[in-house]
C-alpha cells in the first residue's frame, strides 16, 4: 500500500470513530441522560452532527474502505457491508445501562462519567446500583456511589445495591465492574428473618462477604432493641454468617456474656442441625434436660428427628420420628417413643408408643386413596408422660387405616379399613380388621339408552346395593399373647342392604316417593341361654356355622312446601316476614320375619324371664321382632324477616335476617302394636339471633300418662289435660362472641389443647396443628393488640328423666356448664386475659387460665397462670418473636395436679 492509501485509511478510521460517538450520544433522552450499550468509548471530538449527515458519512466510509473487486473471468461484483474495529483493553464484558434524573457530567480527559439525581441508576450484567451520585472511572473500571444530604442535613437517598438475591443499603460503596469485588460502608441488609448491619463490608465475590463490626438481629428498626455484636464476621449469601467472639446488646447496652464464635443460619427451608433442649422440673423424676435432639435431612423426601430427655433421678425417654413427603403423591410420619422412668424409690417401668400418620394426594391416583392414623402402645404410657396432666388422664388410643377405590365410569366403589381401640385403664383392646364396604350406586334398569323427551314414570325405578363385611376381635393386653388372643376371639359378619326407590313426577304441590328395602345379615354362630335348674344358673350354648336372617320393609312418602308472607307498611323498617312450612308424612309396613329367632328363658332363681335373640352376639346385631304398620309424620319451619336500611334507599339495601333456621316436630304411629301406638315427639330448634348468638335446642316428649311409680301407661296425656306430653330429655346450647376494634381482626384460639395429641382421635398432631395447640395453650404469647377488648362465652343445659334410685319413681336430672374467654388492653402495650369453665350443677370450677402479656415490638413477655381446678400450672416466658430465635427464651414452668 502506497503512502497516499495509508493516509486515506487513517482519515477514514478517524471518521468512523467520530460517527460511533455521535450515534451513542444521540441515544440520550431529552428528560435525562440514559446510556444503552455504552461500553468504554470516549473521544475528544464532541461536535454534534445531523442524523441524516451521519448516515451519509457511514455510506461514504463504507465505499472508501471496501471498494468493489472484480472477480477474474466473471462480471460478478462482490461487496462487503461490514467492518470490525479492535476493542479497547479497558472494554467491559457486557453493556451498561445508566440513568440520571438531574444531569450527567463527562470528564473526557480523565475518562470519567458522573451521574446526578435522586434516583440515578447503573445496570451492568446482574448488578443494579441506585444512588443520588454515581461515578464511573473507565481507566480503573471502578464505580463509586455516595448518599447525598439536603441543606438541612437530611438524607436525600441512600445507596442501594442489588445482585441476585442480595439487596443492601449503604452510605457509600465502591466496586470493580470487571472483578465484582468492592467495599461498602454502613451497610444494612436482610436475609430471611435476620437483619444485619456492618460498619464496613468487603465483597469478595457474588456470594461471600467479610464484615467489620457487625450486628445481627431480628428487629427491623434502624436502631434495634437487641442485637448480637461481633467485630469480625464472614457472610455467605443465603447460607450462613460466621462470627468471631460475639455478645448480645440490649438498647445498645452491651451484656458481658461472650461466646467464642457465632453461627447464624440464613438458608431457608430444611437443614440439619441440633435441636436445643429446655430445662424442666418434676417432683417425681427430678430435674430434666428435655427435648435435646438432632434433625437430619436424609433426602428430598425423607427427614428424621431424634430427641431425648434425661432426668436427674436416672430416668430417660427417647423419641425417633422420621417423616416423608412427596409432592402430589403422599406424605406421612412415624413416631416411636420409649420410656424408662425412675422416681425417688428407684421404681419404674418401660413403656412404648407407636404413632403413624399417612395420607395420599387425591391427584396422584384419581379415585384411589390410602390413609392411616395409628396410635398404639403400652397401656401405661400415657399415665407416665411427665408434666402432661391432660395426657396422663387420657385413657383411649385409637387407630384407623383406610383404602378406598372408586371405579371410573362404573357404578360401584369399595372401601377397606382396619380400626383399633384401646382402653388404657381396663387394658381392653378392640381390633376391627378388616372392614370391607362394597357399594353399588342406584341403577335404573328400565331406562332407555337414548332418551327423547322426559323419562316415563317407571323408568325412575332404581335399585342399589350396600354390602358391609366386618370382622373383629376383643381381648385384654395383660395376657401377653397378642396374636393368640386375637385369633381366639376373632368374629366376622356381613350385612346387605338393597333399597328400591321410585321417584314419581310431582303431583301438584306434592312429591310422592314409594320405597322398598330388603336387608340380610350373615352370622358365624348362634348363642342360646337356658336355665339349669340343678345348678341354678344360666347355661350358654354356642353353635358355629353359617346362619342368615333377613328383613323387608315397604313405604310410601309424601312431602310438600307451604309459603306464607306478612308485609308491613312502606315506611316501616321491617318490610316483610316470610314463613316456610315443610310437612311430610309416610306410611310404612314391616312384616315380622324374625320372630322365630327370639325365645324366652328364665334368668334367675326368682323366676324372672328374659327374651333374647340367638343372633345377639352377631357383629351387626340381631333384627328386632314384631310387625310395624303405621305412619311417620313431621313438620319443619323456617322464619325469615326482610329489613330495610334507612340510610340506603336502593333496592339492594334490603337484607334478609333469619329468625328461625329450623323448628321441627317428628313422631309416628304404629297401628299393629297392642299398646303405646303413638311414638314420642322429637322436637328440634336452631337459630342464629342477630348473627351474634347461636342457639340450638332439642327435646323428647312422651305423650302418655304415668302411674304412681312414674312409669308410663297406655293412656294419652291429652285425655285429661291439654299438653304435648311429659318431657323425658332436653338440651339447650348457646354461644356468642363480642369484640371491639376492627371486625376483621381475629382472636387467638381459646380452648386449651393437648400440644401432642388430637383431642378427638388421640393421634399425633402435624406441625400446623402443633402450632395451633401451642397458641391455644399460650394465648399470652400471641395476643392481638389491635382488638381493645373481647368476650366470648358458651352455655349448655341438659335435662334427663332418670330413676330416683329408690325404685319408687323418677326424677329430673339437670346439668349446666358454661365457659368463657375474655381479653382487655390495659394500655396499648399491656393486655390481660382470662378463659375458663364452670360446672354450675356441681358448683365446680374447671380449668381456668389467666395471662398477662407485654408488647415489646420484636420481643414478647407472657405470664400464664392456671390457679384453680384439677390441672394447675404457672408459666413465665420472655423470648424474641422470631421463630428463628425461639430457643433463646427465658422460661419457667411448673405443673400441679390432683390425682
Amino acid at each position: 500500500m502506497n503512502q497516499h492509501n495509508k493516509g486515506k485509511a487513517k482519515y477514514i478510521l478517524v471518521r468512523a470513530l467520530l460517527l460511533l460517538f455521535i450515534v451513542t450520544t444521540l441515544n440520550c433522552s431529552a428528560s435525562g441522560f440514559n446510556g444503552v450499550d455504552f461500553h468504554s468509548f470516549l473521544t475528544t471530538d464532541t461536535i454534534p452532527v445531523n442524523k441524516l449527515d451521519s448516515q451519509k458519512i457511514v455510506s461514504d466510509i463504507r465505499s472508501e474502505l471496501m471498494p468493489a473487486k472484480k472477480i477474474a473471468d466473471t462480471n460478478i461484483i462482490v461487496t462487503s457491508d461490514t467492518f470490525s474495529l479492535r476493542s479497547s483493553k479497558n472494554a467491559l464484558d457486557a453493556p451498561v445501562t445508566y440513568h440520571a434524573d438531574d444531569s450527567m457530567v463527562m470528564d473526557i480527559p480523565g475518562k470519567k462519567i458522573i451521574l446526578y439525581g435522586k434516583t440515578g441508576s447503573v445496570k451492568y450484567a446482574d448488578n443494579e446500583l441506585y444512588s443520588p451520585r454515581i461515578e464511573f472511572d473507565q481507566l480503573t473500571s471502578l464505580v463509586s456511589a455516595y448518599l447525598v444530604r439536603d441543606s438541612n442535613g437530611n438524607v436525600v437517598s441512600f445507596v442501594r445495591f442489588k445482585q441476585g438475591d442480595l439487596v443492601t443499603q449503604s452510605d457509600s460503596m465502591r466496586f470493580n465492574m470487571k472483578t465484582g469485588k468492592g467495599i461498602t460502608k454502613s451497610t444494612y441488609s436482610q436475609q430471611g428473618e435476620i437483619f444485619f448491619h456492618a460498619e464496613k463490608l468487603k465483597k469478595v465475590d457474588a456470594e461471600v462477604f467479610y464484615g467489620f463490626r457487625g450486628q445481627f438481629t431480628t428487629c427491623n428498626l434502624d436502631t434495634p432493641h437487641f442485637s448480637f455484636v461481633s467485630k469480625k464476621f464472614k457472610f455467605i449469601n443465603k447460607k450462613m454468617a460466621v462470627t468471631g467472639p460475639v455478645h448480645p446488646e440490649f438498647e445498645s447496652v452491651p451484656v458481658p456474656i461472650y461466646l467464642p464464635f457465632g453461627i447464624f443460619p440464613l438458608k431457608t427451608g430444611r437443614r440439619s442441625g441440633i435441636l436445643a433442649p429446655t430445662f424442666t422440673a418434676n417432683e417425681q423424676l427430678g430435674l430434666a434436660l428435655e427435648g435435646l435432639g438432632y434433625y437430619k435431612v436424609l433426602s428430598d423426601i425423607w427427614d428424621v428427628v431424634l430427641r431425648g430427655t434425661i432426668y436427674s433421678y436416672g430416668g430417660w425417654t427417647a423419641n425417633v420420628s422420621p417423616r416423608y413427603y412427596k409432592r402430589y403423591r403422599y406424605q406421612g410420619s412415624l413416631t416411636v417413643d420409649i420410656q424408662h422412668l425412675r422416681d425417688l424409690d428407684k421404681s419404674g417401668a418401660r413403656n412404648f408408643n407407636v404413632r403413624w400418620n399417612h395420607s395420599s394426594d387425591s391427584k396422584a391416583r384419581p379415585g384411589v386413596s390410602f390413609n392411616a392414623s395409628v396410635n398404639a402402645g403400652s397401656s401405661g404410657f400415657n399415665s407416665a408422660v411427665p408434666n402432661s396432666p391432660q395426657r396422663n388422664f387420657q385413657n383411649q388410643l385409637n387407630s384407623s387405616i383406610t383404602y378406598s377405590k372408586i371405579w371410573k365410569n362404573k357404578p360401584f366403589n369399595i372401601n377397606i379399613s382396619g380400626n383399633h381401640n384401646q382402653n388404657t385403664n381396663s387394658k381392653q383392646v378392640n381390633i376391627n380388621l378388616p372392614d370391607i364396604g362394597f357399594n353399588v350406586n342406584t341403577l335404573y334398569p328400565f331406562r332407555r339408552k337414548e332418551v327423547i323427551g322426559q323419562y316415563k314414570w317407571y323408568e325412575n325405578l332404581g335399585i342399589a346395593l350396600n354390602t358391609n363385611v366386618r370382622s373383629l376381635s376383643s381381648f385384654y393386653d395383660t395376657t401377653g399373647n397378642f396374636f393368640g388372643e386375637f385369633t381366639k376371639n376373632y368374629k366376622w359378619g356381613a350385612a346387605h342392604n338393597v333399597p328400591i326407590t321410585l321417584s314419581l313426577p310431582q303431583i301438584g304441590a306434592f312429591q310422592i316417593s314409594p320405597n322398598i328395602t330388603y336387608q340380610e345379615k350373615w352370622y358365624q354362630e348362634t348363642f342360646t341361654r337356658s336355665w339349669n335348674a340343678a345348678d341354678k344358673k344360666v347355661d350358654t350354648t354356642i353353635k358355629r356355622g353359617f346362619y342368615t336372617a333377613r328383613e323387608m320393609s315397604f313405604g310410601l312418602g309424601m312431602a310438600t312446601r307451604i309459603f306464607g308472607m306478612f308485609t308491613f307498611k312502606k315506611n316501616s323498617k321491617v318490610q316483610a316476614i316470610r314463613h316456610e312450612i315443610r310437612p311430610n308424612i309416610s306410611a310404612n309396613y314391616k312384616p315380622d320375619m324374625n320372630r322365630k329367632f327370639w325365645y324366652n328363658t328364665q334368668i334367675d332363681t326368682l323366676g324372672n324371664i328374659g327374651r333374647y335373640s340367638i343372633h345377639e352376639r352377631g357383629v351387626f346385631g340381631a333384627f328386632s321382632e314384631g310387625r310395624f304398620g303405621g305412619l311417620s309424620f313431621g313438620i319443619d319451619n323456617n322464619l325469615q324477616m326482610k329489613v330495610r336500611n334507612k340510610k340506603d334507599t336502593t333496592a339492594s339495601a334490603a337484607r334478609k335476617i333469619t329468625l328461625i333456621d329450623g323448628l321441627s316436630i317428628n313422631s309416628g304411629y304404629n297401628f299393629l302394636l297392642d299398646s303405646f301406638k303413638l311414638s314420642p315427639f322429637n322436637i328440634n330448634m336452631r337459630t342464629n339471633l342477630f348473627e351474634k348468638i347461636s342457639l340450638s335446642a332439642s327435646a323428647v316428649v312422651v305423650p302418655y300418662l304415668t302411674n304412681d311409680k312414674g312409669e308410663f301407661i297406655d293412656k294419652l296425656v291429652w285425655n285429661k289435660k291439654v299438653a304435648l306430653g311429659k318431657l323425658t330429655s332436653a338440651n339447650v346450647a348457646l354461644q356468642s362472641q363480642f369484640k371491639g376494634g376492627d371486625k376483621n381482626e381475629k382472636l387467638p384460639l381459646a380452648n386449651p389443647q393437648n400440644s401432642n395429641l388430637n383431642s378427638i382421635s388421640g393421634l399425633p398432631l402435624n406441625e400446623y396443628e402443633q402450632e395451633a395447640a401451642y397458641i391455644s395453650n399460650n394465648p399470652g404469647e400471641f395476643a392481638n393488640f389491635n382488638i381493645p377488648w373481647s368476650i366470648s362465652f358458651t352455655y349448655s343445659l341438659n335435662y334427663n328423666r332418670v330413676p330416683n334410685g329408690l325404685g319408687t319413681g323418677y326424677k329430673g336430672s339437670v346439668t349446666q356448664n358454661t365457659s368463657w374467654t375474655g381479653s382487655l388492653n390495659l394500655t396499648p402495650k399491656w393486655q390481660i386475659g382470662i378463659n375458663g369453665s364452670y360446672n354450675i350443677t356441681e358448683k365446680e370450677i374447671g380449668m381456668i387460665s389467666m395471662y398477662l402479656t407485654r408488647e415489646m415490638h420484636c420481643w414478647q413477655m407472657a405470664i400464664n397462670i392456671s390457679p384453680v381446678g384439677r390441672y394447675r400450672s404457672f408459666n413465665i416466658s420472655i423470648s424474641p418473636k422470631s421463630g428463628l430465635l425461639r430457643d433463646l427464651k427465658i422460661n419457667r414452668t411448673r405443673y400441679f395436679y390432683d390425682l
